[in-house]
This record gives structure tokens, C-alpha cells and sequence, in this order.
């Protein structure tokens, strides 16, 4: 039997001592000129040109990363954008992922009813058992958009919770226009944000989705970027898991992002993106290693789960 995704989340945060992960969100524009400029990827508007240069760039940003995180996020967009051959790349890259002992977050944020959701579900947190795809393998958690109800999160849950794996659906996203919806509160007062953290934890509460360390293998994505309004969910939520974006070039400091982290760290895996795969543009950086874009990366990693630490202080 496959073992629990919020088990084996517990142990990476431990074993890697942070509650940082990285986001790969690339766009073949930004990438080192080291890339760019190499003969066979320098051309933006060839599609196997700029996808060896994306899959190049990712996969050497997780082996810096690999050893000081317990997890990547995928945001398929990023890679769809190149259709069939993207795809390819997005699923190559979570097998180099895996290899490395990365937990793999696969951010497509789908969100459906019935056949339509577990077929879904089936091709994003299934590992395929067809004839020529036996080597492919699934994310370990992905995020789901809970807007339908329980329908469009029950297929996903009951999928994950057969494949050892997880999901995160989203609660109160990061976005500036967020709290026009999200925040919008009924009669009684209740946020929209709070009722569906409320179905969402009693979804995650059911038989199989709680691991030996307590925690339920179906999370709750919350942004970093409103602590006014959201802190009171990880009192409220002891068992879930958050995924918290927001960190870094979205605004939301340290001090944001950890509330959502327990005393022994866990609870909370705090993305950031951009402000970590694009470290080599920053003058900081830039001004310590050149064009040693990797280096760059590595010491915008350090720094961040340094930020972290700092931060959780002051939850001890």
C-alpha cells in the first residue's frame, strides 16, 4: 500500500528543516542567457528549441534546489503552452523530480463534477498502468478548484487518498481582486472563503485521509497575502495541510506565510516562485556571482529559508 502524502510531507519538511518549496513557473524570456544563447535553444518561436530550453533550465533548478527543500510546484500552464510536446516536458519533469526525493506538487487547479472530475482525477494523481506509459508517473498532490462543492472535490480526494497521494483545493487565493468573492459573507456573516475551508476539512476528515502524524491528505491552498482575514484557519483546521503562495514577489513576507506553520514547523508548505528561479536578475545577486545564475538561485534559497526561520521564532 502506497504511504501517506501527509506523512511523507511531515518528513520532508523535517528532514529538510523549512517549509519553503519552489515553484517552476517558466517562461523561455527570462531564462539565463547561458541558455538562451546556446546554438540549439535560442530561438523563442521554435517550439523544440524553446522547450529543450525550458526543460534544461528546470531540470538544473532542481538539482540546486533538491537538497534544501521538500518540494517543488509544477504550474502546468507554463508547459500546456507548448501543447503536446509542453506536456511531455511536464511529465518528464516529474519523473527528474522524483528522482531526486522531491515531493511533486502538480498546480492545474481543474475542478469538475462527476464522471468528468474523476476522469481528471485519474489522468492527474493516477499513476498510468496503460501499455507504452508504465514509466510515467503522477504528481504526488495537486491543486483542485473547489468552487463546485463536494462534487468536484470528492473524486479527487477518494483518487488520492488510493494513490498515497494529496490534494490542495483553493480557499483564499493571493490575488489582489480575491476579497471581492472569496471574502464575500452570507447573513450570518460567514466568509465565502470560510465556508468552503469548512467543507473542505470535513472532506478530509473521512476514513483513509488521515495520516499517522494527524494530518489529512486533502489541503487547503491559502495565500500569504491577507493575514487579517485568514489567520484563525490554522487554529480552526489543526489537520490540514496548507499550501500558501504569495511569498516573495507577491508581497507577503515571512512573518505572513509562517502563521500557518505549527511550532515544529509543519503544517504549512510556503511556495515561492519567481523570486527564487529568477534570483540571477536581482542586483543582489547579480553583484555576488555574475552571471552564475545558478549560484544565484542557490543563495536566493538559502536566504529564503533563513527569512523563514527567522520568522518562526516567533512562533516558538
Amino acid at each position: 500500500m502506497a504511504s501517506h502524502f501527509a506523512d511523507r510531507l511531515c518528513k520532508a519538511v523535517k528532514t529538510k528543516n523549512t517549509s519553503l518549496i519552489v515553484g517552476l513557473d517558466p517562461v523561455y524570456s527570462r531564462l539565463p542567457a547561458a541558455i538562451r544563447d546556446h546554438r540549439q535553444m535560442n530561438d523563442e518561436f521554435d517550439a523544440a528549441a524553446a522547450v529543450d530550453a525550458i526543460f534544461d533550465f528546470c531540470t538544473q533548478t532542481m538539482r540546486i534546489v533538491a537538497p534544501m527543500v521538500p518540494a517543488v510546484k509544477i504550474n502546468i500552464a507554463f508547459f500546456e503552452k507548448y501543447l503536446w510536446e509542453g506536456l511531455e516536458m511536464y511529465y518528464s519533469l516529474i519523473t527528474e523530480a522524483d528522482d531526486l526525493g522531491l515531493e511533486i506538487i502538480g498546480d492545474v487547479k481543474r475542478g469538475d463534477i462527476g464522471h468528468t472530475a474523476e476522469v481528471y482525477a485519474s489522468a492527474h494523481l493516477e499513476n498510468p498502468e496503460l501499455a507504452g506509459l508504465e514509466d510515467t508517473l503522477a504528481p504526488d498532490a495537486i491543486t483542485v478548484n473547489g468552487y463546485v462543492g463536494t462534487d468536484g472535490i470528492e473524486p479527487f480526494a477518494d483518487m488520492a487518498a488510493k494513490q498515497g497521494k494529496g490534494l490542495f483545493v483553493l480557499v483564499r487565493t493571493s490575488n489582489p481582486s480575491a476579497a471581492a468573492i472569496q471574502d464575500f459573507a452570507d447573513g450570518d456573516g460567514q466568509r465565502m472563503y470560510e465556508k468552503l475551508a469548512e467543507i473542505i476539512a470535513e472532506v478530509g476528515q473521512k476514513e483513509g485521509r488521515i495520516g499517522e502524524n494527524g494530518y489529512s491528505s486533502v489541503g487547503m491552498v491559502v495565500g500569504g497575502t491577507a493575514p487579517a482575514v485568514t489567520t484563525a484557519l490554522r487554529k480552526k483546521y489543526d489537520k490540514t495541510w496548507f499550501l500558501v503562495p504569495g511569498y516573495g514577489s507577491q508581497g507577503a513576507s515571512a512573518a505572513d506565510c509562517v502563521r500557518f506553520c505549527k511550532p515544529d514547523g509543519t503544517g504549512a508548505l510556503i511556495n515561492a516562485s519567481r523570486s527564487i528561479v529568477y534570483a540571477y536578475e536581482k542586483p543582489q545577486y547579480k553583484e555576488q556571482f555574475s552571471d552564475d545564475w545558478k549560484r544565484c538561485i542557490e543563495q536566493a534559497v538559502i536566504d529564503a529559508k533563513v527569512d523563514l526561520a527567522n520568522a518562526m521564532q516567533t512562533l516558538i
